[in-house]
């Protein structure tokens, strides 16, 4: 028996008229023709098959064998397509797709897969046997490798289509670019997690974006947390009622909308374009999230007492430069917190104003007057939330602390093993780096991150609580310093033997139960510098100063990290620079010169011998 390709080239013309008439033709006379002479043409090469599998022999019997096999089970997805699209409804009725979803996904499935299964190997068999045509013999271990090579291609592409299938409609994905969207942080999960009213997201991209596919999967995957988060995608071009309704001009925008409130997001339609907005996602979604979704808070800052500001401040003749606070202030604006001034001239000494979420001393370098400590007593004592940071050169405000069972010891700490060196000189002790947090909600973020979080307090001095507490108080030391830190009363940053060391309190959440009504809270740092814009970027500071503030607005349920994709840029000292510049310059020619010496004396050597 000579080889022959006639009956593989009737088998694919067969389902390529059949694939014509049944996707191509649509219907009429035209899918009639199309499906109807592919139907007889794939039944004349199954019978030209099994024909030349009874007169051949030997080795070219097993190979018609094969033919016949592929055949047949081509034949078989043809019948299972068939029978989804029309036999079931004969046998199963009309409604079959809806009784039985299983079955039709099932079917859906697995006829591709047979054709699969049927066309890959037969088409690496041909070519085997086509390279064979003058061969004296059949070479048939040829062409089982062929046809082996064959089924484990068509396996693969089932394998990578079942999963993209499967992932497709688990809504799953993973990003390998090195380019990646923000992908929703545990924060902004929260704060989706206690919505209490619908809040609607509505997307306004043209067709076919990336950007929008980005944005689109980023929201899919945060609207998972809870029902009331509700997802529409529309092109501004297509719905310019609902566009202007929104108050949206373009495409590229974000609208989050919650009763008549709108808060929008733009965003460039071009994807390099938008890279740095889409690292940066996740935190601008929560900003306007939580702008539409909770009322805006009130913390007022205050002033008078040589506190710090938002602004820094340059040295003057009586006083020295002062760092600002306008980090911190960024922060605020992402939590929905707007600070504001509170001095004599604003009523603290009279009282504490009644929108007052949150009222913050920073550093005061003088005690407060007394009227001004009673109205933040009072202030306190019918639940207000009050946040100190005190220095060791700075008033302890013992008369308002005291009676509460606290007291700041207002003796400088330092450490001669953990701390941040920054100038390289001695007093870089008194930067201490710790991670000693406890489990308090205060601290929860930097609890969760241990050691990856470090928080750096630069000239703290030690809180000390003052038991027995007040009835109803509690107190909770949530940032402590590492066990070798010392008191360094002689300020010379070395441990005396009449400087004790110890995991000295640096941080202490104070609360005070109000029976059927909201407790008061307090939270007191050993170090105001924590605070300022002067703090070491990179460290565990923000997390303490964000989740301090939730804390403190009874919003504790929102603490965790922002997902940010954005790149850290490296940073060299001058030393580090100039290591680099001669490495590069000299050291890296010097070794290739190196190496290449050592090889060709070698190969001299060799050659000598």
């Amino acid at each position: 028996m000579k080889p022959t390709s006639w009956v593989s080239a009737g088998y694919g013309v067969a389902l390529g008229a059949l694939f014509l008439g049944e996707r191509v033709a649509g219907g009429g006379r035209e899918r009639l023709v199309l499906s109807g002479g592919g139907g007889v043409l794939l039944g004349l090469a199954l019978g030209w098959s099994l024909a030349r599998t009874r007169r051949a022999s030997g080795d070219w019997r097993t190979l018609e064998r094969w033919r016949l096999g592929l055949f047949l089970l081509g034949a078989l997805g043809v019948g299972l397509y068939f029978f989804q699209a029309e036999g079931a409804v004969r046998v199963l009725g009309a409604g079959w797709k809806q009784k039985l979803p299983l079955l039709r996904s099932a079917l859906g499935v697995l006829f591709p897969v047979a054709l699969t299964l049927s066309l890959l190997p037969l088409g690496w068999v041909e070519l085997a046997v086509g390279g064979m045509a003058r061969a004296p013999v059949l070479e048939l271990g040829r062409v089982r490798s062929a046809l082996r090579s064959g089924l484990g291609l068509a396996f693969a592409l089932v394998f990578a289509f079942s999963s993209q299938y499967v992932a497709t409609r688990m809504d799953v994905s993973w990003d390998l670019a090195y380019f990646r969207t923000a992908r929703p942080g545990e924060a902004t999960r929260g704060l989706v997690r206690g919505l209490q009213a619908p809040v609607e997201v509505t997307l306004f991209f043209p067709p076919a974006n990336d950007v929008r596919q980005a944005v689109e999967q980023y929201l899919r995957e945060l609207s998972r947390e809870s029902p009331l988060l509700h997802i529409e995608v529309l092109d501004q071009a297509v719905e310019p009622g609902r566009a202007r309704e929104l108050g949206v001009g373009e495409n590229g925008s974000v609208v989050f909308t919650r009763d008549a409130r709108h808060e929008r997001l733009k965003l460039p339609l071009d994807l390099g374009t938008a890279r740095s907005a889409l690292q940066r996602l996740d935190e601008e979604v929560f900003r306007r999230l939580r702008e539409v979704s909770r009322p805006r808070r009130v913390l007022y800052l205050t002033a008078g007492h040589g506190e710090r500001g938002l602004r820094a401040q340059a040295a003057t003749a009586l006083e020295g430069a002062r760092p600002g606070l306008s980090r911190l202030e960024d922060w605020l604006r992402v939590l929905n917190v707007e600070v504001r001034p509170l001095g004599v001239a604003e009523g603290l000494g009279t009282d504490v104003p009644r929108d007052a979420a949150v009222v913050a001393m920073v550093g005061p370098e003088r005690e407060p007057s007394p009227e001004e400590l009673a109205a933040l007593r009072r202030y306190v004592e019918r639940g207000g939330r009050l946040w100190l940071a005190l220095e060791p050169d700075g008033p302890g405000l013992d008369a308002l602390l005291e009676p509460w069972g606290l007291r700041s010891s207002r003796v400088p700490l330092a450490n001669e093993q953990r701390y941040l060196r920054w100038s390289h000189q001695r007093g870089d002790r008194a930067h201490l780096v710790t991670t000693g947090f406890s489990t308090h909600a205060s601290v929860a973020t930097l609890a969760s991150l241990g050691g990856d979080a470090s928080v750096v307090f630069s000239g703290a001095t030690a809180l000390e609580p003052l038991p027995p507490l007040p009835r109803g108080v509690s107190l909770d030391v949530a940032v402590k310093a590492s066990p070798e830190t010392f008191q360094d009363a002689n300020r010379d940053f070395t441990p005396d033997a009449d400087e004790p060391r110890r995991a000295w309190p640096l941080v202490v959440a104070w609360e005070k139960v109000r029976p059927g009504a909201a407790a008061a809270r307090m939270v007191v740092m050993g170090d105001a510098d924590v605070m300022t814009d002067d703090a070491p970027r990179g460290y565990g500071n923000a997390y303490l100063l964000v989740d301090t503030v939730l804390w403190l607005l009874g919003e504790e349920e929102l603490a965790g990290v922002l997902s940010n994709e954005e790149d850290v840029p490296v940073q060299h000292t001058r030393r580090q620079d100039g290591v680099w510049f001669y490495s590069a310059v000299f050291l890296a020619p010097a070794l290739v010169l190196g190496v290449g010496g050592l090889v060709t004396r070698r190969r001299s050597r060799r050659r000598a011998r």
